[in-house]
């Protein structure tokens, strides 16, 4: 068993493309819609279109939970949008209903931790206090929180849907240092996304910032600057060791 390193004794941990291949999973889901669509005779020069336009308006979504709908009434009708758009023909909600459900549960199915990261986390929760600190709408994230199965592995599980404020806001990190009794330098925050992760952690007065970057993209100009940059969390332990 490794030794705990001085002062770090929590680490607080983004779910989507950190520690699970949301992105890829995502990928999988849409191909699966094109089959679907090709199957139900839309035209092969709409299906990309469509596709196109549903993860635009995904990307561009706001969704207040206090309206008398839900996120699986909001993502069915982005589909009835998109192959209205493309196809400039009348809304198809039968058809809207199906694209949607075949891409939520196909995502879900191909959601979870690796063989290797799951075993990463249970190395780490024998010597430090793990959170799961996730953005995104309540449903959605507790979704994939169960498809994923990964509640055993955390000492707590957040997700900002359930808080009036969402990372990088100070308010939902000061929730999670209460969560786990202790202090914002007594923890590290790992990430892949600056704006909300690596920005929130610094907002917060972590220990350490660590930037989950994959894709070996540049920080763009004017952007926050995390402490740590790695390609996979499998390199979470050289950090650590580092800050021992």
């Amino acid at each position: 068993m490794m030794e705990n390193n001085q002062g770090v004794l929590a680490i607080i941990f983004d779910l989507d493309n950190t520690l699970v291949d949301t992105s890829g999973a995502g990928r999988v889901a849409i191909q699966k819609v094109c089959d679907l669509l090709k199957s139900t005779k839309v035209h092969e020069s709409h299906i990309g279109n469509i596709c196109e336009l549903f993860l635009h308006k995904l990307r561009h979504e706001s969704f207040d939970p206090s309206e008398d709908r839900t996120i699986d009434d909001v993502r069915i009708h982005h589909w009835c949008e998109a192959l209205q758009e493309a196809r400039g023909t009348d809304p198809d909600p039968s058809l809207a209903s199906s694209c949607y459900y075949t891409w939520k549960n196909t995502r879900l199915q191909a959601l979870g931790l690796s063989p290797e990261v799951r075993t990463l986390l249970e190395e780490l929760q024998r010597n430090y206090k793990l959170l799961l600190l996730t953005n995104g709408d309540s449903q959605t994230q507790w979704e994939k929180i169960k498809a994923v199965r990964c509640e055993g592995l955390f000492s707590a599980l957040v997700v900002g849907g359930d808080h009036p404020e969402q990372k990088p806001a100070l308010s939902i990190f000061t929730y999670c240092f209460e969560r786990l009794g202790v202090q914002p330098r007594d923890c590290i925050m790992v990430g892949d996304s600056l704006s909300t992760d690596i920005q929130g952690g610094i907002n917060a007065g972590v220990k350490a910032t660590v930037w989950i970057n994959s894709d070996s993209k540049c920080i763009p100009q004017g952007s926050v600057t995390p402490d740590y940059t790695v390609p996979s969390a499998l390199k979470l332990m050289d950090v650590l060791a580092e800050l021992s």
